[in-house]
């Protein structure tokens, strides 16, 4: 299966091409520029820089959240603009478990953090072994005390990767938690991560072009305010 696969829940935007679960073309940046301006650009030079095109993909797969709520949206808005032109079908992919999947090859506990402001991370949590993740905790939206109070009782070192992993591995260590940051070059979210989750879950966890929504864990901070607004 040739899965084209998009990455903008954060910081840095990427696409990649995977064939059968091995990456064959990929574009990555994390420069400070907004999404709506480098992604598209960096998908067209990619395809054409590989002699790849829309015709060969069988799907596309988009880290549909949780993330930035404007990230989020550039990216499944490309990914449903893309796979409707192209009649192709779309797997939206956990942006914490295709975290993970980049560090399957360790043996132990991945901790999948993302910055989501307010002293809070968007977190899960895997058992990599020989290749493959078991996933040990579901997408959440948490405090830093309340991944404490979960995670201190977790055998071995956590490897803990995603834009929040500095701030958990700092609180974590200072309140005795054995843990590691992942590597650099695998610390960030990346498309290729996204084109392996997307591979496992196979076409059946497609839906169409049409159906594809962003998943965000919780309301805006425009909705919060909202809300307060209304119970004052």
């Amino acid at each position: 299966m040739k899965i084209l696969a998009l990455e903008t829940s954060a910081k840095a935007a990427s696409c990649a091409v995977l064939a059968d679960g091995v990456p064959v073309a990929s574009a990555w940046q994390c420069t400070g520029l907004t999404h709506s301006r480098t992604l598209q650009p960096m998908i067209a030079d990619m395809l054409r820089n590989s002699d790849l095109c829309m015709a060969e993909m069988d799907a596309v797969a988009v880290a549909a959240g949780p993330g930035s709520f404007t990230g989020l949206r550039i990216g499944v808005a490309a990914a449903k603009g893309l796979a409707w032109a192209a009649e192709k079908p779309c797997i939206p992919v956990s942006t914490l478990e295709a975290m993970a999947w980049p560090l399957a090859h360790l043996e132990g506990t991945v901790v999948c953090a993302m910055d989501a402001r307010r002293q809070q991370i968007y977190n899960a949590v895997f058992l990599a072994e020989s290749g493959e993740l078991t996933r040990m905790r579901e997408d959440r939206a948490i405090s830093l005390l309340e991944a404490w109070e979960d995670l201190k009782d977790f055998d071995g070192t956590l490897t803990i990767v995603g834009d929040g992993a500095a701030l958990c591995c700092n609180y974590m260590s200072l309140q005795g938690i054995d843990c590691q940051l992942a590597p650099p070059h695998l610390r960030m979210q990346s498309a290729v991560g996204v084109g392996m989750a997307a591979e496992r879950m196979g076409l059946g966890a497609a839906v169409s072009a049409q159906e594809l929504e962003p998943v965000y864990l919780r309301l805006s901070q425009a909705e919060r305010e909202r809300l307060g607004r209304l119970r004052s």
